[in-house]
């Protein structure tokens, strides 16, 4: 994750060791809602049994945009890990701990108490439907069978929130579940790495620049190159299928 990070930010803002060296940002477990703050949530699932898994490319991305030298640690808040990035614009950096199909009481509970409209929410999820390491940013849109996505749009009541879809690539027939909660292999880490990165610097045009500028210089990339297949790639690398917590498909 630090590679990633260098790839974003620059190791010359850090100290040997990754951590903030230059700023420390101020808890901000007691602050005053302010209005002035847009709101970045990454969705997936907790615990050490789902890290790294393709459902939690959300929470790698939010993740990436916590080492920067200007963010806060996280703290528990909201059923949620929260926290604050303070780059040209206030960001609020939200992992929902409720379990994928819940995820939308989280986000309505940071949204109410910091009173931030929807137009400055943006849900950073994975796609199945898209090319592994491709993005798509969208203004607005349904939840396209992502209950993590559906959840939220029941709790906000609107479809009119931005997100940004990383591809996960799409699964063999009837194993959606299986392939989203399986982990990325050793052919495609690079491309995954390397769709973070980029989907960090995304969050950061859309926060700075608008959702326009975002989809105008993202959703136009170039298809990432074909993975390289290893030995053995045949095999399964999936966690083993929960079987309490909820999970879209």
């Amino acid at each position: 994750m630090f590679g990633v990070w260098c790839l974003v930010f620059g190791r010359d803002r850090v100290g040997d060791s990754g951590r903030n060296t230059k700023h420390q940002t101020p808890n901000t477990k007691h602050q005053t809602p302010n209005t002035k703050v847009k709101v970045v949530v990454g969705l997936g699932n907790p615990g050490s049994r789902y890290a790294g898994t393709r459902h939690n490319v959300g929470f790698a991305v939010v993740d990436a945009l916590a080492l920067g030298p200007r963010a806060g640690r996280f703290q528990g808040r909201f059923d949620a890990l929260v926290a604050e990035l303070a780059e040209e614009q206030r960001l609020l950096l939200v992992k929902p701990q409720t379990f994928m199909n819940l995820s939308g009481r989280s986000v309505r509970q940071v949204l109410d108490f910091y009173k931030v409209p929807v137009e400055d929410l943006l849900v950073v999820c994975d796609d199945i439907n898209l090319p592994l390491g491709k993005l798509r940013v969208r203004a607005q849109g349904s939840h396209g069978g992502h209950n993590g996505l559906r959840d939220i749009q029941n709790h906000l009541g609107t479809h009119e929130y931005a997100r940004l879809r990383v591809g996960v690539g799409a699964p063999p027939e009837d194993e959606a579940v299986d392939h989203v909660l399986g982990r990325f292999s050793r052919g495609e880490q690079p491309l995954i790495d390397d769709a973070v990165a980029r989907a960090v610097q995304a969050v950061l045009v859309w926060a700075n620049q608008g959702a326009l500028a975002c989809m105008n210089q993202f959703n136009g990339e170039t298809k990432p190159a074909r993975k390289k297949k290893e030995p053995g790639e045949g095999e399964s690398s999936r966690t083993s299928e929960p079987t309490n917590p909820p999970v879209s498909e």
